[in-house]
């Protein structure tokens, strides 16, 4: 494990490799208490740089033998790294003979065991824990792989690329010989070995070519994989079809693991997927786990191309690829859904994903750029910011040069840079180039700053109307909060998508002071100044406008509509993504009020009014409105406040869904009752709406039918939770009975357990649906740590680690902010228990208490306390000492 002292890199250090490596060839005896690697590298010396030591990564190995050239060579140990100080100018061969110990390796980076197999996870910097590397990602070569193990316990053995050979050796074991054809840096690395079992498939690619798919699990685990190469399959042909990349090797493998840090990894030919990533029935998996799915299985995929073929010059500019992919497999998904109501449901979940995650990084202590400029742990930073506000940025390189414009950038980015390690540089000049005269090539170099600098904008907008000139000025204003490190913030490049509305829920032609006729009713303004503003003509009253469109932009917007104005969009709005928008800011004009004054909270009729609407539409989705009428989430409701008490806003939350399930309570039964799916199951869009809608429904009757002691509502749902042909409809039934605290949701949690005890997976929903439950008195912590010593917990699993623990720490805040300090507690005993285990898994844990500074009393005293705790324990690895460290320094900074 790496210690806390681990030095800060900085982007501007970056320097190119003294050497090159070409050509590895490895070599696996594989055991699991000793695996012996023999490496054999062609290392070239790099003339563009000064000469210097030949410097390779390693931790935690056994180092037997080192030769060039096929002769002993003088070498030193220097911290993690071998330095052999006189290598030869002349291109030459380095053969380097270590062990590891994969049993050991319960941090799950390098070569591990899992469940009797050998899996790999090298990204970011896990290769060095097989053998001796230059294990950074601008060193690219071309691999071959020899495995050899037990045939009787490893009849399976797969590695990247191409299977050459393979065949029988004495004593009972087997080899098998592969070979990657394509240079690729060492994170890229993958092996496994195991018992395991494959689905097949065989396909011929548009251009023609034939290839072979197959998806290794578990033996048992078969049936659950035909969502998974359906999905591999659409990708591929999505990918063909839309940006002309093609798959390039004559076979596509993926695995499954149920001990793994991350959802999966694009190794180049042989993904690696955390079985929650993979598996699904529909008896065991909801149909929020077969659209996750289908969207993980292509963002791997696609990483063949934005990530494998074309890769990341340094760490730092992991947004490269993980924002590109992250935007690609949203497109993906969104043509998956086909229908525009269901495209829009996607893009609105995505934007409640971004909300609900990247945006209070942001805002914490942890807060950095899409490309950040220094780290210590490089694993701390996979995290949304780098992934879905990277995203969104390249979502606005598409909304500034069209979709066709895009589409050209991304074939002059393939055709400069294919084979090659770059830069979000090159990436923005490929994009830039292919589109002269776009709305982005005037501005190129201030669009960059969305690479470097961190923080959500924040943009106000207020419009003005002339009557007698038949004119409306739209003022646009844009501001960034300082964030640690980074305090003035130049005025970023924001596309702003809007149309105007009449009161009457018109769409208003958009003609602008100039122009000589209108031009449509929708249009992108770039606002790329401090303020700005744009006069639209020929408007005979104050027009209502439909701001951000599709949420064209990662900000926060203050446009100070009324809410007789977001009534009219929630009516008429022709953008789905403004109309949902309007349903969420309608909620919390009522909800901040009474969290800031901690006075009692009552509904109004034109609210509930509004909400009725939504439901008995005809002309709206069932997905739709279930998104609309579900409440912003209680750590949403955090980041529009400059204090946080948690108790405050879960007592307003907890009232205002009370309220609107008592006043809507004959309209839920009629949804409930109109959203039944009749047949076999399906995950379709329409399918899936409908469901999500009717529990909605149930679980508002439910929570109604509790506090007035009827016990209709929760009979009807412990019926629908025993009798359900599927697992959306059955944790429907018992989230409502859990949430709303029916005396039938014990006897329904027991009968859960028993029925799905054998289905690790299932019962991970089991924790974690304990762990998210409403707080009363209590109650949740108490259950919390109880469940922390049942029999089929365990922290060494990342899976079932976060089921539970993470369920309550980061998204259960009224259960986890105790007033006496002791979900605090609680969390640094974990994030400490964890650390000596796994330290990815801790630092990620760590990350709970980023915004602690922004906490009332008592909490904020009671989490600092918890914070030096931590802090104070002298061997932390770096992946929490970073994370605890910039938490308290943000209290120093302010």
């Amino acid at each position: 494990m790496r210690e806390g002292t681990a030095p800060l890199i900085h982007r501007e250090d970056y320097c190119a490799p003294v050497y090159w490596i070409r050509t590895v060839d490895l070599c696996f005896d594989l055991e699991p208490a000793k695996t012996l690697v023999t490496s054999k590298m062609q290392i070239e010396r790099n003339s563009a740089v000064a000469h210097g030591p030949l410097r390779l990564h390693g931790e935690e190995l056994t180092l037997l033998r080192v030769l060039i050239n096929g002769e002993s060579v003088s070498f030193r140990q220097e911290g993690d790294e071998l330095v052999i100080d006189n290598a030869p100018d002349a291109d030459f061969a380095l053969e380097i003979r270590n062990t590891c110990a994969p049993e050991k390796n319960t941090a799950l980076s390098g070569l591990y065991t899992s469940g009797g197999g050998f899996f790999t996870q090298c990204e970011a910097e896990g290769f060095r824990r097989i053998t001796y590397f230059l294990d950074r990602p601008d060193v690219m070569a071309v691999y071959s792989v020899l495995l050899r193990a037990d045939k009787a316990r490893y009849p399976v053995l797969l590695s990247n690329g191409n299977l050459l050979e393979q065949g029988a050796l004495d004593n009972g074991r087997h080899f098998a010989k592969w070979h990657d054809p394509f240079p690729k840096p060492s994170y890229l690395f993958a092996l496994v070995a195991g018992d395991l079992v494959a689905r097949e498939q065989r396909i011929t690619t548009r251009s023609g070519k034939d290839h072979l798919l197959q998806v290794y699990v578990r033996r048992g685990d078969l049936e659950k994989t035909e969502h998974a190469m359906n999905s591999l399959i659409a990708s591929i042909a999505w990918d063909e079809a839309r940006f002309k990349l093609p798959l390039d090797l004559e076979r596509f493998m993926i695995v499954g693991v149920s001990d793994f840090n991350m959802g999966a990894m694009e190794n180049k030919g042989l993904n690696i997927f955390n079985t929650s990533a993979l598996l699904v029935s529909p008896a065991t998996a909801t149909d929020a786990d077969f659209n996750r799915i289908e969207a993980i299985v292509a963002h791997e995929y696609f990483h063949n191309w934005t990530g494998n073929r074309v890769t990341c010059r340094d760490w730092f500019q992991l947004s490269l690829k993980e924002g590109l992919t992250v935007f690609r497999d949203q497109e993906f998904s969104m043509d998956m859904a086909a229908a525009p109501s269901a495209r829009a449901v996607k893009r609105i979940e995505d934007v409640r994903n971004l909300r609900a995650m990247q945006f209070p990084e942001d805002s914490g202590a942890m807060a950095h750029a899409v490309r950040p400029d220094s780290y210590v742990e490089i694993n701390n930073f996979y995290t949304p910011t780098i992934y879905e506000k990277g995203a969104e940025v390249v979502r606005m390189y598409q909304t500034l040069v069209g979709r066709e414009g895009f589409e050209k950038g991304m074939t002059l980015y393939f055709e400069r840079h294919d084979g090659q390690a770059v830069t979000c540089d090159d990436f923005a000049a490929a994009i830039n180039d292919a589109n002269p005269g776009s709305e982005l090539s005037t501005r190129l170099d201030a669009f960059k700053r969305w690479y470097s600098q961190a923080g959500t904008p924040r943009v106000q907008a207020r419009g003005r109307f002339d009557a007698s000139a038949r004119t409306w000025t739209l003022d646009l204003a844009q501001a960034n909060p300082p964030t640690p490190g980074q305090d003035d913030k130049l005025s970023q490049v924001i596309p702003v998508r809007m149309g105007l509305l009449s009161h009457a829920g018109a769409a208003l032609p958009l003609q602008l002071q100039g122009e000589d006729a209108a031009a449509g009713t929708e249009r992108v303004l770039v606002l790329d100044k401090a303020e700005q503003s744009f006069t639209f003509v020929g408007l005979d009253e104050a027009p209502v406008a439909s701001l951000l469109r599709q949420f064209s932009a990662p900000v926060v917007l203050d446009d100070g509509l009324t809410d007789a104005e977001l009534l009219v969009l929630l009516k008429f709005d022709t953008d789905a993504f403004n109309r949902w928008e309007a349903s969420q800011r309608l909620a919390l004009n009522r909800l901040l009020p009474v969290v800031r004054s901690g006075e009692e909270l009552t509904l109004d009729t034109a609210y509930i009014d509004g909400m009725r609407a939504v439901l008995r539409s005809d002309q709206l989705d069932s997905a739709f409105k279930a998104l609309a009428l579900t409440l912003p989430s209680e750590g949403y409701i955090a980041e529009q406040l400059d204090v946080i008490d948690p108790q405050r806003i879960h007592a307003a939350v907890g009232t205002m869904q009370l309220q609107l399930a008592r006043a809507l309570r004959d309209d839920w039964q009629a949804a409930f009752e109109a959203n039944q799916v009749a047949g076999g199951y399906s995950a379709d869009p329409v399918s899936s709406g409908k469901r999500a809608l009717a529990n909605l429904a149930l679980q508002m009757l439910v929570l109604d039918a509790v506090q007035t002691g009827n016990d209709i509502w929760p009979g009807r749902a412990y019926q629908r939770f025993k009798d359900a042909g599927n697992m959306t409809e059955r944790m429907g039934a018992l989230t409502a009975l859990v949430f709303a605290r029916a005396g039938l949701a014990q006897p329904a949690l027991e009968r859960f357990h028993a029925l799905f005890k054998h289905e690790p997976l299932v019962i991970d929903k089991w924790f974690a649906l304990q762990g998210r439950a409403p707080e009363l008195d209590g109650q949740v912590f108490a259950r919390v740590k109880q469940l922390m010593q049942h029999p089929d917990f365990s922290l060494k699993n990342p899976n079932r680690a976060r089921s539970l623990i993470f369920s309550l720490c980061l998204f259960n805040p009224a259960a986890f902010h105790r007033t006496d300090a002791a979900g605090y507690v609680f969390w640094a005993d974990r994030v400490l228990e964890l650390d000596a285990i796994n330290p990815q898994v801790a630092g990620r844990l760590a990350r709970v208490m980023d915004r602690w500074t922004k906490l009332a009393e008592p909490y904020r005293s009671a989490a600092h306390e918890a914070l030096a705790r931590v802090a104070a324990k002298p061997d932390l690895s770096s992946d929490v000492r970073e994370v605890i460290d910039r938490a308290l320094n943000v209290e120093h900074a302010a």
